[in-house]
Order: C-alpha cells, then structure tokens, then sequence
C-alpha cells in the first residue's frame, strides 16, 4: 500500500479536506485506485453528538457511520462509498485499546501511549486502508490520509509518532507527506510571508516527518522569489513547492494541482510513474468551465436552524449546486434562519422578520432541511404553509418532512395542537413520534441509522419518477422520529399522500401531495449521495419544479429520451 499523508500548519481551516480530495482525483485521473481516511484528533467517538455550530455538518455513510464533513468531500469528489472505519478519532483508538486492557490482551504490561496507542494507530490505518472502497475487489493503490487539527496540536501527538513510525515501516518509497500551510499577505506592502510556514515546517521535522510537498494556501499565486525561500528553508524542492490560491470554485483545484505537474511528484516520490498514466480531467474541466459560465440563477430558500454556518448544511449546498449546474443554473440561496419568521420578531427585530418574509416570498422554491430540537419549528411550519398554499415548489428533508405533516394537520384536518413529540410530550394529538426501538438515555448511534429502502407505493409518484425506478431507492437516514402511522389514514383521506414506506410498510418515508406542482417531504437525506456527475434525484425535482420543467422532464424520461 502507498500512503500519502496530508497535514496542516499555521491555521485551521485551510480546506485540506479539499486538497486531499483533489489529490485523489487527480491520482485517480492518472489509473490509480484510491481510498482515504480521516483522523480527527478529537475524543468523541464519532460526530455524532456533535452540535452543528460545533463542527460543520455529520455526514452519514451507507454503513450508517456518523463521520466528519470531510468524508462527505472525498466521497463526491472520488465518487466512493467510505465505511465508518475510514473516519479514525482518538476515542476510537482509546476506547479499542482500552477494551484490550480490560480483557488482559496486554498480559500484565503497564498500557502506555507509546507503545501501545501508536500500535493501535498504525495497525487501524494499515487495516483500513485495505477496505474497497470504489465497488471493485481487492485493496486501492494509494491510500490518502488527512490529519486534522494542526501540527503541533497537543491532541495530535500520538498521531504524528504513529504516522512517524508507519512511515518508517512501510518505506520511503510507499510514504509521501504533503504539508498545506498558509502564506499571508500583510500590511500595505502585500509582501507574501513565508515565516509562518518555516515555522510550522521546523515543529513537523522536529517531531521527525519530513514534508515531501507543500501546498502553499494564498490569496493570489505565489511569486517566484517566494518559492525559493520556502525552497531554501524548507528543504523542500521548488518543483514540490505547489500552490493553492483562490479559485472561483472548488471544481477548479484538482486542475491547479495537475497544472503545476502534483501528480508527477507524488508518482515519483511514491515510484508509480511507471504505472500510472498522464491525468485525464476533460470531465472536471467541462463542469469547472460550465460552473463558471453559468448567468442564468435559480433563487432558493433555504429554511433552517443552523443557517449562521453554512458548513451545517454543506451536503444540501453541494445537492442544490450539482442539481443547479445539471440544470444550467446558478444556484443562489437565500438563508433564512426559521425563527426570524414567527410572530415574536416582528415585534423584537422588525427588520429581521421583514427580510425573511420577503427572501421567501422571492424565492422560486423553498427548503426545509433536518436539524434537531424545537427552536425555530413554528417558523418551518410558516414556510411549508406557504410554500403549499402558494404553490411554490417545497422539499422537505427529515425534519422537513415532519414539519410538513404537522403543518398538514393543523391547517387542513384543523388539528390546532398537532406536535411532535420531540417538540411537545403532551400533545393530544402527536402526529409525529418517537421510534419504537431508539434510546432516550443515549445519543451516540442510538438513531436509524445509514443506507435503507424505500419502497414506492405507486409507480405513478412523482418521487419514483424522478429515480427512474418504479419499486425503491435505498437511501441514507439519520433521525429518532418518524410520522406515527395511526395518522397516516385521516392525513391521507385529506389529501397527502405517503407514496414510500420502508420494508414493514409501517415507517413513512416518502409523502406528496399530488394538486401541487412539487411538494414532497422525505424522511432519509437524499444530499448524502448527490455526485457533481449525479445529482440527486429529488433536489434535481426541486429546481426543475422552480423553474416550470419538471413536467417535461418526466415525459421525456418515461419516454426514454
């Protein structure tokens, strides 16, 4: 197995996430397969019971893994499909040795960091790279590692002396470590400074890892006297010095990397150049070009509770953006935090209220997302109604489903106190419950969780058009709710029709309501799977509805055209 390691300095959030993905594709362009894992330095287990605002999105697997947003980058970029195994944290590593120490695996040995963490690190990472992740049989050729955090950080430390020693293990010629580091700009000079990254460069050899390349972050490309005094003390050649400057979309890094010949230092640090062949990335520079081509914009509402940071809801952006360029669109989305609708701002923040209202009365469709808790539901329930009663098209994803159903209830059945009971325990009349079989007193895992089919009541759903296929679509959920099916008979006398249901036929997971131009609410999280190349099929729904074509799109495709 060939390792390439990705690690950052200076700052967070320098988007290595991005880069190592690139590098896959660019790997990948070149005849290689490839997989990757994701080392979050952090003690949770998982993401799972992280909040939003906290880390971004969770980002779920087919194998119902609660993972780092990262994963969700290598996923669309390789088009992979990753295991909860790819996502390495410490509370995996401690908790796995510590399981080994309480069954006497150590015989008597005093249980240390070195060397019986580390071990636990090295032996994770060479198992898991070995996993297939691209549908084929037999392990990749390259597996690409992102160390989060920073270099450095004391979180990391068993990390970085696990990565020293695999490195030392597996050979010079099967390790290559690529170094993302910042280059500022300061003052009115705009001198790009290079110390930063000296620095951070200094704290990495220290602790005995060697960068290969460094991928210098930057607002603008790199001058040529910078590249030599970053060669110069960095002992890193001029040639594997690359730069990652701002582009107009992410779409365009894979192409900065084979532009400044990445993969060729790669292939040759890892002795690949034989094997592998000259990059072929004719795909990503049409959807790069066509991105940046784009005039023609699409204005969608975006309705949610973490809107303050957009990287809770990345997934969905990255759905909306693929379904919007397949449509040759622009998507631009109007975020509107749900509570600035309700009644109370308008007498505490007029301004606000009045913003939200009118983003959402401009809005040619409107989307309500998961989320969890009870702040801001009054306001999602405002826009479902809305959005039905105007005929505007609406997709409603987890939450959003559940918020249409009580929303539903309350406005057509005349349920004035219809609630879920993650909302309300008291409500009489709770058309949305609490799973059977999920935990009260545990967070971690205790959801339904990962890939699970859907099957269509009728072919003639909307939904099962749009998948192209008239039986079922497996999916990826997340939630501990789901609509109490004692409703389903009176909601579906009213006029909402649940047009998917899960294998028991007693969990709802797909409902329409067929006198309207789109309205359709899912229970799973159709983003987790869009695909720059494949979007998903539902947000495609939603933004070919915004725009009147949905109609004809499905004629043309039940034709076979």
């Amino acid at each position: 197995m060939k390792y390439v390691l990705i690690t950052g300095g200076v700052v967070s959030g320098l988007g290595k996430g991005v880069t190592a993905s690139s590098i896959g594709v660019v790997l990948q362009a070149c005849g290689l397969r490839v997989t990757s894992i994701k080392i979050d330095p952090y003690l949770n287990t998982d993401a799972g019971t992280m909040s939003p605002f906290e880390h971004g999105e969770v980002f779920v697997l087919d194998d119902g893994g609660e993972v780092d947003l990262d994963l969700g980058n290598y996923e669309r970029f390789l088009d992979v499909t990753l295991t909860k195994d790819n996502n390495v944290t410490t509370g995996k590593i401690y908790q796995s040795v510590l399981d080994k120490e309480r069954k006497g695996d150590y015989l008597g040995k005093t249980v240390q960091v070195v060397p019986h963490i580390t071990d636990a690190i090295k032996d994770r990472i060479e198992a898991v790279a070995l996993i297939p992740v691209d549908g084929k049989e037999g392990p990749a050729d390259v597996c690409v590692i992102e160390l989060g955090g920073t270099v450095g950080d004391i979180e990391s430390m068993p990390f970085i002396e696990a990565l020293r020693q695999l490195s030392f293990s597996v050979g010079k010629d099967n390790f290559c470590l690529i170094h993302v580091s910042l280059i500022p700009v300061l003052g009115v000079v705009g001198e790009q400074k290079t110390k930063p990254t000296q620095h951070s460069v200094r704290e990495l050899r220290a602790l005995g890892l060697t960068p290969h390349l460094l991928a210098c972050r930057s607002a603008q490309p790199l001058l040529d006297n910078t590249k030599m005094k970053l060669s110069q003390f960095c002992h890193v050649e001029a040639a594997n010095i690359l730069n990652i400057h701002d582009v107009p979309n992410i779409w365009h890094i894979p192409l900065l990397l084979r532009n400044q010949n990445a993969h060729h230092s790669i292939l040759k640090q890892l002795n690949l150049l034989s094997i592998a062949t000259p990059p072929d990335l004719e795909a990503w520079s049409r959807r790069a070009e066509t991105f940046d081509n784009l005039t023609d914009s699409v204005r969608i509402a975006m309705v949610g509770k973490y809107v303050g940071l957009t990287d809770s809801y990345l997934s969905v952006v990255k759905a909306l953006l693929h379904a919007c360029i397949a449509c040759s669109l622009k998507p631009s989305i109007d975020w509107i935090a749900a509570s600035d609708l309700e009644d109370d701002p308008a007498q505490s923040a007029p301004e606000a209220y009045a913003a939200a209202w009118k983003s959402l009365r401009n809005a040619e469709c409107v989307l309500v997302p998961g989320g969890f808790g009870d702040r801001g539901v009054s306001g999602m329930i405002l826009a479902a109604k809305y959005a039905r009663e105007n005929n505007v098209p609406y997709l409603g994803i987890c939450l959003g489903m559940q918020i249409s159903v009580i929303e539903y209830a309350r406005s057509v059945l005349g349920l004035e106190k219809a609630n879920s009971n993650e909302f309300d325990d008291e409500t009489p009349d709770p058309v949305v419950i609490f799973m059977p079989e999920g935990s009260r007193t545990h967070m971690g895992s205790t959801m339904r969780l990962g890939s699970r089919r859907t099957l269509f009541q009728t072919p003639d759903c909307v939904t099962s058009k749009l998948y192209c296929n008239p039986y079922y679509v497996d999916e990826r959920h997340r939630h501990r709710y789901e609509v109490n099916p004692d409703v389903i008979g009176v909601l579906e006398e009213a006029g909402l029709k649940f047009v998917g249901k899960d294998e028991t036929g007693k969990r709802m997971e797909v409902l329409e309501l067929p006198s309207h131009p789109f309205y359709v609410g899912v229970q799973f999280h159709p983003e987790f799977k869009s695909r720059p190349g494949k979007p998903s099929a539902l947000f495609l729904g939603l933004i070919l509805a915004a725009r009147g074509k949905l109609e004809a799109y499905l004629t043309r495709h039940q034709n076979g055209s």
